[in-house]
């Protein structure tokens, strides 16, 4: 792979890339601080859809946004989830009378945050519903258990056809079936010669010369299987149309593709091979299609559509529109019509560029909805903040700030190292809050953990998000019973306010003890606090905990995709974010003590 680049580290990176791409696009508007692309002509009689996830994808999925495809995409730092705050923006930004479907990718941070949002959108009164978009055949029913398919380029045709659908004024419902349907009638394989390069990150590993590796994500997890010596182009593309049309494959025979169906292709660049291989790996794709499966797509689209910085590799989607149809009730020409149907999306390819006129409207009540947002709440009651408690906070951010090299060494081995950074992030962000409080006037408890949630919620990733749900319901919890039933600020009180916390945290993730996560330590750790009510002996089992899961295989997060014969040389190594916890806990048991 080539580790050189013009920028020596990701900051400031994704700010420059959305300037540029609304500096070069009158319809899209932009929200800097929370990094949302928006279209400014929609007017909110639409459908809202709005799409995203972490940066690193380019195109995708800020170059989708445009009449007839998304109304709002959400930049995550890369290759991590955008935070829930973010989402939010982007849900403000383009207001809606039919509703809002937020459009994920099935990648755990995106899914929990996305989730979040979603709750705090219909506490807000909001009209909001999710599209779980999910098409990667690779690993199969068996392999990909209780973390379920991967989303890759394939989520790229159900935003366009959804997209047209709303710009066509089609109903909420009708819009959101139609996006469900896309993990029932579209597949996914991807396909990598090496892996991609975070400009600032070490480079862990690569794929050996002479090998491809059958099944690559997009975020540097390892993939399915690596063949050596290299084959073929077209023995590549052979073995890739497999996974996707065998029928005796029961494990990965998600899409029935009948002789009749009309069908249709999209081969997406990770955005490091040349156009020309792409283009020659593309006729091969319809050669072997049309010999070996007797299929010749309708509709082919490629290019780089959705990347993996410069990732030396490519996918194959497709997609069955008569099945669409026939689930919908519709007629096949339909279902194509809404993949025709011109868009000033930038990335979509042949799309058409047509005059542009600014709802004033959407305008109007985008200022309110973001003036609104903007206010502040005037303070809460409730208990003091005990004066222990900001000493032993930094001293659990400064435990795990040193402890942020080898949380980064644990995450590189098993993905992309970025636990280490989002980690740091987030005692940063605690830190900055925390001095700037004066020592003599600290506010209530309760406004302070708010604040101290936000800090955890702007960091993003899967981590960030669910220890943002989890301060969040602990925070909602003691509120309850401090204010409303009027119990004392006691061990009883907040021991009880984890445990109603965790039972919450649990609606958003089905992680339990033994899946090697967080919620490894997070269980643990609250169930002994509450039968115990001593924070000393439940630090210690949080401790254990996380030392433990170094001899568990992982059952969610990328650490799922690591094949069968790439997982000896990550053994006995600890999970990167139980084991940040972990620290965490011990430096704030420290801090106590101090």
């Amino acid at each position: 792979m080539s580790r050189k680049h013009f920028f020596e580290s990701p900051e400031g990176v994704v700010q420059h890339m959305l300037q540029s791409l609304v500096a070069r696009n009158p319809q899209m508007g932009l929200d800097l601080e929370s990094r949302v692309v928006y279209n400014k002509t929609q007017a909110p009689s639409q459908v809202t859809i709005i799409s995203g996830g972490g940066s690193g994808h380019e195109p995708a999925w800020s170059g989708y946004v445009g009449d007839g495809m998304l109304s709002a995409a959400v930049c995550g730092d890369i290759f991590a989830s955008p935070s829930t705050k973010q989402i939010m923006a982007g849900i403000r930004n383009v207001p809606s009378d039919n509703g809002v479907i937020l459009c994920i990718t099935n990648y755990t941070g995106d899914m929990l945050h996305f989730g979040l949002a979603r709750e705090k959108g219909q506490a807000l009164g909001y009209k909001v519903d999710v599209v779980c978009m999910a098409e990667d055949a690779s690993l199969g029913r068996v392999k990909s258990g209780k973390v379920g398919r991967r989303g890759l380029a394939g989520n790229l045709l159900v935003i366009k056809l959804i997209g047209a659908a709303s710009q066509k004024n089609w109903p909420f419902e009708k819009c959101r079936k139609m996006g469900d349907l896309g993990n029932s009638e579209l597949v996914t394989i991807g396909t990598s010669l090496d892996h991609c390069h975070v400009p600032g990150r070490e480079a862990f590993e690569h794929v050996p010369e002479g090998a491809c590796v059958i099944g690559m994500g997009i975020h540097n997890e390892p993939g399915l299987r690596t063949i050596s010596p290299m084959p073929s182009a077209e023995d590549v593309v052979i073995e890739m149309l497999k996974y996707l049309l065998d029928t005796s494959d029961s494990d990965r025979a998600f899409v029935e593709f009948k002789p009749s169906d009309e069908v249709v292709m999209l081969i997406n660049n990770f955005g490091g091979l040349s156009g020309l291989e792409l283009e020659a790996m593309t006729n091969v794709a319809l050669i072997v299609l049309k010999r070996d499966w007797n299929i010749v797509p309708s509709r082919i689209y490629a290019g780089i559509l959705e990347g993996s910085l410069n990732g030396q590799g490519f996918s194959i989607t497709l997609g069955n529109m008569s099945g669409m149809a026939r689930a919908m009730d519709l007629k096949t020409e339909e279902i194509i019509e809404l993949l025709d149907a011109p868009t000033n999306a930038p990335a979509w390819p042949k799309n058409n560029y047509v005059p542009i006129t600014v709802s004033k409207e959407t305008e109007e009540r985008r200022k309110q909805a973001n003036a609104k947002a903007a206010d502040t709440d005037e303070g809460h009651k409730g208990p003091a903040t005990p004066p222990s408690f900001i000493p032993a906070l930094r001293k659990a951010c400064n435990a795990a700030l040193e402890a942020e090299p080898t949380i980064t060494q644990y995450d590189l081995q098993m993905g992309d190292g970025d636990c280490g950074e989002a980690v740091a992030g987030v005692c940063k962000s605690i830190l900055a809050n925390i001095d700037s409080l004066a020592a003599d006037h600290l506010p209530p408890l309760l406004p302070l953990l708010e604040s101290i949630g936000e800090n955890v919620e702007d960091v993003g990733g899967s981590l960030g998000a669910i220890l943002s749900i989890l301060v969040t319901a602990f925070t909602n919890a003691l509120a309850t019973s401090t204010l409303k039933d009027s119990k004392p600020l006691d061990i009883t009180t907040l021991s009880s306010a984890a445990l109603a916390a965790l039972e919450n945290l649990k609606h958003y993730t089905s992680a339990r003890e033994g899946d090697r996560t967080v919620m490894d330590v997070l269980i643990p750790f609250i169930s002994s606090l509450d039968s115990t009510k001593d924070f000393v002996k439940s630090v210690e089992v949080a401790k254990s905990k996380a030392d433990e899961t170094k001899n568990m295989k992982a059952k969610f997060g990328r650490a799922t995709y690591i094949g069968d014969d790439m997982g000896s040389e990550r053994s006995q190594i600890p999970d990167p974010g139980a084991y940040a916890v972990g620290v965490w806990l011990g430096g704030l048991r420290e801090g106590f003590e101090m």
